[in-house]
């Protein structure tokens, strides 16, 4: 163990670091969500075989949302900083790192919840309609109930995404387990503390992706049937 290993965990540093990892992952998935679903409901709605066709809206959306999904995360950052600074009066740090994973994470959520969405049976659909539901009762009711456990597996993969984008956040002056793999790894030359780092964003991987699976699982009606 290296003497900057023994100094990070003695001093707590590693554990804030942990948690800085952790909480901006969260919080810039769960408004990621918050964002990115009715984003979904609306490119999945617009579309030619959606509940209300808007052929002209829904390429506009599509356009929109291919931009910023196909833009290289370290390059929208800098991009962003504008936004940051005007949404939270600050282009650098972790309030800002929040507001550029929330940026790169909402269109791709929009488009895991549209796929969501086109997988449910059409006759679910036509059954609903025929009973005199509106499109919003057929949204709410129907499709969101319908689809939620691949809802909940895209929110799980959607999250290790953003993890992933989290390590970044020292490139723009944040925390976590990014800046102290390269702070303390990559500039002091301690390998150790690179791979301590890898092995601690591995193992909350593994905590975010068991527990969405296993509550994707409790959701899904086609396994409890089979029960």
């Amino acid at each position: 163990m290296s003497a900057d290993l023994a100094k990070l965990i003695e001093s707590g540093s590693l554990f804030m670091g942990i948690w800085d990892t952790v909480w901006m992952t969260l919080l810039s998935s769960l408004i990621g969500y918050v964002v990115g679903l009715p984003l979904g409901v609306l490119l999945y709605s617009t579309d030619k075989s959606g509940l209300k066709p808007i052929p002209w809206l829904n390429k506009i959306l599509g356009f929109i949302v291919n931009i910023f999904r196909s833009m290289p995360f370290i390059i929208l950052m800098v991009a962003m900083l504008p936004v940051a600074r005007f949404i939270v009066g600050t282009g650098i740090g972790n309030k800002a790192m929040v507001v550029m994973l929330v940026i790169a994470s909402a269109p791709y959520i929009s488009r895991m919840v549209e796929s969501s969405l086109k997988e449910i049976d059409g006759g679910v659909i036509e059954a609903a309609r025929s009973m005199g539901a509106s499109d919003l009762e057929i949204i709410v009711k129907v499709l969101l109930p319908e689809a939620k456990p691949s809802l909940v597996i895209g929110a799980v993969i959607s999250t290790v995404t953003v993890l992933g984008y989290a390590a970044m956040a020292a490139t723009i002056g944040g925390t976590g387990l990014g800046q102290i793999a390269i702070v303390y790894g990559h500039n002091r030359h301690n390998e150790d503390i690179i791979w301590i780092c890898v092995l601690l964003t591995l193992i909350i991987v593994q905590v975010i992706q068991e527990a969405g699976m296993t509550y994707a699982k409790k959701t899904d009606k086609r396994i409890a049937q089979r029960k």
